[in-house]
């Protein structure tokens, strides 16, 4: 990782300033290892520290113009990623208590039975838009059109082993895509059903 000297820091500012991404880049490679680190320090934790990181550099980015302000950018942007990760923190502190007072309150089973089935198949058809084309097709022929391995083959002109290649990591990822969203619907729907009572 290379480093920045001063004057050369306040040049690379100045063209990520004026939205020069090859100086933006530069600009990660030489900061964003060391504030993975710091941040790593601060939030004890991976992932968080790799989401503030890209988070802090995704404002730098989004706010670029200030860049031409800013006289000490290695200072500048760890005060910027330590109050970021500081609010993560207490965010993640936040939907902790929040889940210990759901369990504690029995809501989230009450929501869980309640589960409109038509979110379900609202799930499974955003599932299936999320596919790729050959595995869509091939699964709405098996599932929608019932037609059998040798049909799709013939129709699609593949091998009945594609056929059933395709079928099964579509499937796969369709229980995958449901079961993710699912849980963050309940989550969600819980959350309002929580903060309506109490």
């Amino acid at each position: 990782m290379f480093e920045v000297t001063q004057p050369n820091e306040k040049e690379l500012l100045m063209q990520v300033a004026e939205g020069n991404e090859f100086a933006f880049r530069r600009l990660f490679a030489a900061y964003h290892q060391r504030l993975g680190v710091h941040i790593f320090r601060i939030t004890q934790s991976t992932e968080l520290a790799e989401e503030v990181v890209q988070d802090v550099f995704l404002k730098i980015w989004m706010s670029r113009e200030t860049l031409a302000g800013v006289d000490n950018f290695k200072a500048y942007l760890f005060v910027v990623s330590k109050n970021h990760a500081l609010n993560c923190l207490r965010k993640v502190v936040k939907e902790q208590l929040l889940l210990k007072k759901l369990e504690q309150s029995n809501v989230v089973p009450f929501i869980a039975d309640t589960y409109d089935a038509d979110q379900y198949y609202n799930l499974i058809d955003e599932a299936i838009n999320q596919l790729p084309p050959q595995q869509q097709k091939v699964y709405l022929m098996s599932k929608h059109s019932r037609l059998k391995y040798h049909e799709i083959a013939d129709q699609m002109e593949i091998s009945r082993e594609t056929v059933k290649k395709y079928l099964q990591i579509a499937t796969a990822s369709i229980k995958d895509y449901v079961q993710e969203h699912k849980e963050a619907i309940v989550l969600v729907m819980a959350m309002i059903h929580f903060f309506h009572f109490f």
